[in-house]
This record gives structure tokens, C-alpha cells and sequence, in this order.
């Protein structure tokens, strides 16, 4: 592969990562560049560290996490979704307290795993042509840590303008992105 096709397939890679966050940036309180930068940090690695795996599973044993994988990244980012949903439908009054100023570690990770399921299949890809995957996962994991720090900030404007409601329309585009991976994999697209 190529410069070019490594940085468009980075790209691509992180274009989910990029929607995930964006969600998340709505459900917080004004987040600052400092949670943007440490949700860019473990989308970035997580969406790193994925392909390499995805590569070494390629060398093995690549059609049994195939045949799974769109099913995976569907319930993941539906479960999350859903969550994010319920949270935003809350009344004022059962809130115990504001939106919160960061997402736990664990959130962050999950909503990071279930966005780069597809980084691993990619990675499966790579296995079997001549290319450098250590070049590849960098750049995916530097593109996705660059578009999830932007994608924090674009939700907290998003956020200060729609309130609650954009953590209901977050919930809506996390199970929007899972359905889609879900359909583009049974569909052969």
C-alpha cells in the first residue's frame, strides 16, 4: 500500500470513531480540551491496536471472527445507544446532578472497541497482501485520535445548543452506526 491509500484508509477507518465522539461531546457539560484529548487518546489506540489484532487473527483464523463481527460492533453500539437514549430521557427531576464533565474510562473503551470492530476486519484484510500493518494501525490510530478530539468539541456546540435532546439524537446515531454496519455486512455491501 501505498502513502495515499494509507492515509484514505485511516480516514475511513475513523469516520465512525469520529460520529461515536461527536455523541459523546453532546453528553457532556462542556467539555474541555483535555477530555478531548483523552477520549482522541483511547479511540486512537484502541483503533490501533485493532488492526494489528485483526491482522494476527488474519494469519490464523480469519473467517470465525468474520462471520461474527458486524453482529458484535451492532450490539455494542446499540446496548450504548440505548443508554445514551434512556439517560437523555430522563425528567429534570430524577436528575441527581448535571450532565457529567467526562466519561468514565470504560465507556470511552467500549464505545471505542465497538467503533473499530471494523479496523479489526481491515487488519484480517492486510494479512494477506504485502504491507507494512505497523504503518497502517499507526496512521488509523493518529487519524481516529485527531478526528475523536474534534468530534468532542463539535458535540459540545452541538450540546450547548440542543441540551438533553442531543444526548437522545447521540443514542440515535450510535444505533444508526451499528444497524448500518450490521446491514452493510449481511447485505454484501
Amino acid at each position: 500500500m501505498n502513502l495515499l491509500s494509507t492515509a484514505l484508509l485511516a480516514l475511513a477507518m475513523s469516520t465512525d470513531a469520529f460520529a461515536a465522539a461527536v455523541c459523546k461531546g453532546t453528553a457532556l457539560e462542556r467539555p474541555r480540551w483535555s477530555e478531548a484529548l483523552r477520549t482522541g487518546i483511547i479511540f486512537g489506540v484502541i483503533e490501533a491496536l485493532t488492526p494489528v489484532a485483526g491482522w494476527l487473527l488474519g494469519l490464523g483464523g480469519a473467517n470465525y471472527i468474520k462471520a461474527w463481527d458486524h453482529w458484535i460492533a451492532f450490539l455494542l453500539l446499540g446496548g450504548l445507544g440505548v443508554r445514551m437514549m434512556l439517560a437523555g430521557m430522563q425528567p429534570p427531576e430524577i436528575e441527581t446532578s448535571e450532565r457529567p464533565t467526562r466519561h468514565s474510562f470504560w465507556l470511552l473503551a467500549v464505545t471505542g472497541f465497538a467503533t473499530s470492530i471494523d479496523a479489526m476486519v481491515v487488519g484480517m484484510g492486510l494479512a494477506f497482501i504485502d504491507t507494512s500493518i505497523l504503518r497502517a494501525a499507526a496512521a488509523i490510530g493518529v487519524a481516529t485520535f485527531l478526528m475523536v478530539t474534534i468530534g468532542v468539541m463539535v458535540g459540545r456546540a452541538l450540546g450547548a445548543v440542543a441540551g438533553k435532546r442531543a444526548e437522545v439524537l447521540g443514542g440515535v446515531v450510535l444505533i444508526g452506526i451499528g444497524v448500518t454496519i450490521l446491514y452493510e455486512h449481511l447485505n454484501g455491501a
